[in-house]
């Protein structure tokens, strides 16, 4: 008897990221959030497939099909559709055009581009006397400044960001602000492993850390995503207490699996002032 061939591994994992995905949001609307009637008790939450396949514009067998996972062409105008019953936005949508095998649309925001634009200026400006360090497409430290080195007690050789988060606890608790930090930093994670839907390391690390951690096993259930780009740290330092940090992550154009992470103490506050102090601390010990 002659013997089917079997679909290629990353095509297999990427519709798995997939059905998770579609059906975590799904769950997630409820029936008036889209005008729905709701005139019966439900005994599950959120939208029926046949529900979204009608918001969509698209069969139910079809999006029934799409959401088991199985190998079918999805087309970009039919993503756009689902999205936009799914009120998928900016990352999430993205992330659902990666998973469906296609590359998100180029998306145009004047004021985010200048405003981005300043941060980064800022950024280079400081520094000389602020934490900044490079991560793989894992989120493993591969090179970190003597102040990231100091603040973060990163050691270089095999740090992973999100792993020191959720299974150290005295790492966790540097930020006051830990659960944000936290969800962030599990939707980064998630948006990146859609860059590379055909490797499993993604996989391997998020059930090792979820069998070490409920709280980021509940929050990798999600399905939450978002892009690191910008956003606001506060970090308790031993000696200068609370410090505020914008933190900024870039991706070189020429090296896409590598982040640079960059902290830059708040302009104007006196955390840029016990920055620049602790900068020459760190220098001074080395």
């Amino acid at each position: 008897m002659q013997k089917t061939a079997s679909p290629p591994v990353s095509g297999l994992l990427r519709r798995a990221k997939l059905r998770h995905f579609l059906r975590a949001r799904r769950a997630q609307i409820t029936p008036e959030e889209v005008g729905l009637v709701n005139m019966e008790r439900r005994r599950t939450p959120g939208l029926r497939r046949e529900e979204v396949a009608a918001l969509a514009g698209v069969g139910v067998s079809w999006y029934t099909w799409l959401e088991q996972g199985r190998d079918i062409n999805v087309s970009e105008s039919i993503v756009n559709a689902v999205s936009d019953a799914l009120r998928l936005e900016g990352c999430e949508r993205d992330y659902f055009h990666r998973l469906a095998g296609h590359n998100p649309p180029q998306r145009t925001d004047g004021q985010r581009r200048d405003t981005t634009q300043a941060r980064m200026h800022a950024l280079v400006e400081g520094w000389s006397s602020n934490p900044a360090y490079i991560t793989d497409r894992y989120g493993r430290i591969e090179l970190a400044s003597r102040s990231a080195r100091s603040l973060f007690r990163i050691n270089v050789q095999g740090d992973n960001c999100v792993v020191k988060f959720f299974t150290d606890p005295s790492t966790r608790e540097k930020y006051p602000d830990a659960d944000t930090v936290g969800r962030g930093l599990v939707a980064e994670f998630r948006a990146q492993s859609a860059r590379f839907p055909e490797d499993p390391e993604f996989g391997r690390i998020a059930e090792w850390v979820c069998e070490r951690s409920p709280y980021f096993a509940a929050l990798w259930d999600c399905h939450e995503v978002d892009d690191p780009c910008q956003s606001v740290r506060k970090i308790v330092h031993p000696d200068a207490g609370v410090m505020v940090f914008d933190r900024m992550v870039m991706r070189a154009p020429t090296c896409p699996e590598s982040h640079l992470i960059l902290y830059i103490a708040k302009p104007g506050t006196d955390q840029a002032e016990q920055s620049r102090g602790l900068a020459g601390c760190h220098a001074e010990a080395a």
